[in-house]
């Protein structure tokens, strides 16, 4: 018999897939094994479709596909937190081509018919090509269709998730020990201060989630802000609590895409987490619009997720577009910078804080394990899951700074030279 007709069981094929092997326990439904057994973390491939996800969509798109279909279940950690296993296969899920021979056995092993792709699990946006015949990325209409796609999945799951403060963004920590929701205090209060808020002052907060900004420099500022959101879940969430706060009359959050803020003479624009999603061949209009809507002397910060060079691609992986941001697009901070002073702010300062990252996504992910059952009841088991392999996944990007979080201070520095900045930083 040669060696094209010998049938490989599935562990025996996958073993020659991987380029860099199986870090950890697998187990097939034929009942092949690959990895060390003795691993506390255990892969079980259950059926055929998984085996198809697996095979048509290598790599990470290909292993959400099958876990959140609940076709490859993942034994020793829990959904609402796999760190530990996308800890040791991160950057491991690397298939070679083989050719020849043993591709043709590889194939006949596997199976023809698992080379077709099964529909993806329900949790799937459109993929990108898709999505381009139905419209220009970025105009008003397709940004709201895909922030309503990740934001508008239900208030109290993000309550579960994110904690009271119900902030979807990277908080602070001054110590590694400090609260969640500590960490989100400082972070905003970090904002104000860099933003010099004073009493009086009026604030524009473009992208404002669920009015965390807003709510605290009116609360601890005394500023009159406004916030805009393109997620009406959002709005309502945020406008209601800002009423049970007594914040009324000094802070308001509207369902509106920031394009159609017709107020001007901000003192100061914060922008957190916004710049991930408005793509960044918009950079120049986003950052030339909000310069038109601050005073002369006032400042903006940009708060963003941001790539460590500046020479990759802008999008982000399939997983992150099909599951988590559709549309979604990150840049250098380099780029971030220069389109900002392209646009006429003068840079001031810029400060990364990954690590802060790393940490608010492991205390994201202790409260999706603390109340699974109740996100469960909100949401899909899987979106859960994607919620629990996004984040993990994401910690670990921010701790191996593949990735980063960035804050970019720019002034609108009057013509002749008037920036109304301290000679030294004072936050």
């Amino acid at each position: 018999m040669s060696t094209s007709e010998t049938r490989l069981t599935i562990a025996e094929a996958f073993e020659r897939l991987l380029r860099d092997g199986m870090p950890i326990a697998f187990e097939a439904f034929d009942g092949s094994t690959l990895g060390p057994q003795d691993s506390r973390i255990r892969l079980r491939l259950l059926n055929e479709r998984g085996l198809a996800y697996l095979l048509t969509a290598p790599g990470d798109l290909g292993f959400a596909r099958a876990y959140v279909s609940g076709d490859l279940e993942i034994d020793g950690v829990h959904p609402g937190d796999p760190y530990d296993v996308m800890h040791a296969l991160m950057s491991r899920l690397r298939f070679r081509v083989p050719s020849g021979p043993e591709l043709v056995q590889i194939v006949r092993s596997l199976g023809l018919g698992n080379l077709k792709p099964p529909a993806p699990p329900s949790e799937e946006h459109l993929p990108k090509w898709r999505r381009a015949l139905e419209g220009l990325r970025h105009t008003k209409e397709r940004d709201a269709e895909v922030i309503e796609h990740h934001y508008d999945v239900s208030n109290r799951f993000y309550e579960l998730v994110l904690g009271p403060s119900m902030t979807y963004t990277c908080a602070v920590f001054p110590k590694p020990d400090t609260s969640l929701e500590e960490a989100q205090a400082e972070k905003y209060d970090l904002v104000c201060r860099k933003l010099d808020l004073k009493s009086g002052d009026r604030l524009l907060d473009m992208g404002c989630g669920w009015g965390g900004m807003v709510r605290h420099a009116a609360e601890h500022y005394g500023v009159r802000a406004l916030g805009v959101t393109l997620s009406r879940a959002q709005a309502g969430w945020a406008q209601a609590e800002i009423e049970r706060q007594g914040l009324s009359g000094r802070a308001e959050v509207r369902f509106s895409d920031y394009r159609d803020v017709t107020e001007t003479d901000f003192d100061a624009i914060s922008s957190i987490g916004m710049t991930e999603h408005i793509g960044v061949r918009n950079y120049g209009d986003y950052f030339a619009f909000a310069r038109s809507k601050v005073k002369v002397g006032g400042r903006m910060l940009n708060h963003c997720i941001t790539r460590r060079d500046n020479r990759g691609k802008a999008m982000a992986g399939q997983f992150i577009d099909r599951y988590v941001f559709p549309d979604g697009e990150l840049a250098g901070v380099g780029t971030i910078a220069v389109a900002m002073q392209d646009a006429g702010f003068e840079i001031r300062h810029a400060e990364d804080l990954r690590e802060h990252y790393a940490l608010t996504l492991a205390a994201w992910c202790q409260n999706l394990v603390d109340h699974w059952d109740e996100a469960l009841d909100e949401v899909s088991e899987g979106r859960a899951k994607v919620w629990g392999i996004y984040m993990a996944g994401s910690r670990l990007a921010f701790e191996r700074n593949e990735i980063q979080l960035h804050h970019v201070l720019g002034v609108n520095t009057a013509a002749d030279g008037t920036s109304s900045y301290p000679l030294r930083v004072d936050f």
